[in-house]
């Protein structure tokens, strides 16, 4: 079976009869088979994707068929689908079953998406390379050597390899699109409260967002538009009307772009990354777009505010997990306090204990203002810059991780160097503004890199526009290359 870039081209088959949902299934689930040494599923739902892929082909052949047919669907472990496992990658959710299913994951599901299995991740999506799960690290398709992101990677991975059309991933501080960037496909972080986190298992309530992983703009646009909007189950969703992105990815007109200056300058960019972050935004001057550089002043503050406000929500979000009401408790507990003790001991990994550890001491009563405190004003500060700059421009364009995949192992022992890796990704976050990351292109030993475009609070309509006419420019330059070769 062909490799399909869109969901379009799939739909066009299925209507003109020489494809049918099963056929789709059944090739995913060889493409999990053989692909089991990627680690990218903990949990794949064969015989009820095909019952579900049967009832969808029923509907085409009626003319009743959702606007999602056709498209098979992998969810982060982060993420309720009701009676199936999620356990965000950890061994204190062991055996737990969601009892409903997320806004998100059901808007998609109404439209016909077929779901497919859930994602291995990092565990509570804490981790910039997947190797936290308890399930194991995710490998990279393009070098199983490599990590291939976090927290989303195995999503990321079964988009990459073509092990289901697109996944639902989650994003805190990059969880989608450093996933995206390091496996070459497409990841959208949304703005802060344009798709509900009702059936999200929580990381930081205040910066996680539920994004798509895809191969191409149109399906993260459509995939957006139908999850997206107001929901009563979650009080920090948006009212406002959801735009129909996918009728608007026509870009017209000249942009404003700025660019981080010191993501072009600094030494700790790799070489590849620089350049063909430089070429884009030559390539986008020459279109008669309007790029200059720009520097944001807080930019040494993004990681610290990022890690000291995330790690304090850690804290609070994961003080429920306790071994009474669900999920593993430890068998040598003998009192309630040593149960309490000994189960997040033994069930929680290094990297959730040290950020749990992190976020109750900036929390404690003798650290709360010198750090807590002071956070939150620097992450109001860096959103009142943001919002300056937006005035002036239309994005913000910059590298999305200052490296490629990195060798697995290489920064487990350094977790300074870990957090590193999310320079680019976290002030979206932190100012809760949505961005996207495309492949731009492959260093010298053949590894996906990224680019990021950052745009206005509920500015995904022009982002995504924009982004799709910018994948177009990439690939039509790429082409002409090839041809001179």
């Amino acid at each position: 079976m062909k490799e399909y870039l869109t969901l379009a081209d799939i739909q066009e088959d299925l209507r003109e009869g020489g494809l049918t949902c099963v056929q789709l299934v059944d090739h995913y689930l060889q493409k999990i088979e053989s692909n089991k040494h990627l680690n990218a599923f903990v949990e794949v739902y064969g015989e009820e994707a095909k019952m579900a892929a049967m009832a969808v082909d029923e509907k085409i052949t009626s003319g009743k068929a959702g606007k999602l047919a056709g498209l098979v669907l992998g969810l982060k472990d982060v993420l309720s689908y009701q009676g199936h496992g999620v356990q965000a990658g950890s061994k204190i959710l062991e055996g737990y079953q969601a009892p409903y299913t997320a806004t998100a994951v059901q808007r998609l599901l109404d439209e016909d998406a077929i779901v497919i299995g859930r994602q291995n991740c990092d565990e509570f999506a804490m981790g910039s390379s997947n190797e936290n799960s308890s399930f194991g690290p995710v490998l990279n398709a393009a070098d199983v050597t490599k990590v291939p992101g976090g927290s989303s990677g195995g999503s990321a991975v079964a988009v990459q390899a073509g092990m289901c059309h697109a996944s639902l991933g989650s994003d805190t501080g990059g969880s989608v699109r450093q996933p995206a960037a390091f496996c070459g496909v497409v990841g959208v972080k949304p703005s802060y409260g344009r798709v509900s986190r009702y059936g999200l298992i929580a990381y930081a309530s205040s910066f996680d967002c539920i994004g798509p992983i895809t191969k191409s703009v149109e399906d993260a646009a459509l995939i957006l538009e139908i999850m997206a909007g107001a929901d009563d189950f979650d009080s920090t969703v948006s009212e406002k009307p959801v735009p129909a992105y996918t009728s608007a990815l026509n870009w017209t007109g000249k942009a404003r772009i700025g660019y981080i200056q010191e993501a072009i300058e600094s030494e700790a960019i790799s070489y590849e990354i620089r350049q063909q972050t430089i070429e884009v935004l030559n390539r986008l001057r020459a279109e008669g777009h309007e790029v200059e550089p720009v520097k944001i002043s807080l930019l040494d503050s993004l990681l610290p505010t990022y890690y000291i406000l995330t790690t304090a929500e850690a804290s609070s979000n994961l003080s429920r997990f306790d071994g009474v009401r669900y999920g593993y408790r430890s068998p040598e507990s003998k009192d309630l306090e040593s149960m309490y003790k000994k189960t997040r001991t033994e069930a929680f990994g290094d990297e959730v204990r040290r950020r749990i550890l992190l976020g109750t001491f900036v929390l404690s009563a003798n650290y709360y203002d010198a750090y807590y405190t002071k956070a939150q004003r620097v992450r109001r500060l860096v959103r009142e810059e943001t919002d300056k700059f937006f005035k002036q421009f239309d994005f913000l364009i910059s590298p999305v991780t200052p490296t490629t995949a990195f060798t697995i192992g290489e920064k487990t022992e350094d977790p300074l160097q870990m957090y590193l890796a999310d320079i680019f990704t976290v002030q979206a976050n932190v100012v809760g503004n949505p961005a996207v990351s495309i492949p731009n292109g492959l260093d010298d030993n053949g590894m996906p890199i990224g680019i990021q475009i950052m745009a206005p609070y509920f500015g995904e309509e022009k982002m995504l526009a924009f982004t799709s006419y910018l994948t177009r420019l990439n690939n039509k330059v790429a082409i002409e290359y090839n041809t001179k070769q």
